[in-house]
């Protein structure tokens, strides 16, 4: 059974930082691209970063480059958002999800900027 299971979200003060975490089981995680996304309320679930199998490649949204990192550690089948400088624009769920089969979704965080 695949499962991506994201955690690491939270409420943090403008210019703030965190990291979030996406756990994956249930599928051959080093041979999948990685994404990042995130829905703010209101708007629609909108693509932030994607990650190539070995971590070689990366490509993120104009909104968040400089700011945010993706980063994947395939033995540990975890892919992670380091996220700086944050703004309140940023406050949105986030999901990491896998094109595996028809696509699967996390569960998804709650990041929260705000002071």
């Amino acid at each position: 059974q695949v499962q991506l299971v994201e955690s690491g979200g939270g409420l943090v003060q403008p210019g703030g930082s965190l990291r979030l975490s996406c756990v994956a089981s249930g599928f051959p995680f080093s041979s999948y691209v990685m994404k990042w996304y995130r829905q703010a309320p209101g708007k629609q679930r909108e693509l932030v970063a994607t990650i190539t199998t070995n971590g070689g490649t990366t490509n993120y949204a104009d909104s968040v480059k400089g700011r945010f990192t993706i980063s994947r550690d395939n033995a540990k089948k975890t892919v992670y958002l380091q996220m700086n400088s944050l703004k309140s624009e940023d406050t949105a769920v986030s999901y990491c999800h896998v094109a595996f089969g028809l696509g699967r979704w996390g569960q998804g965080t709650q990041v929260t900027v705000s002071s």
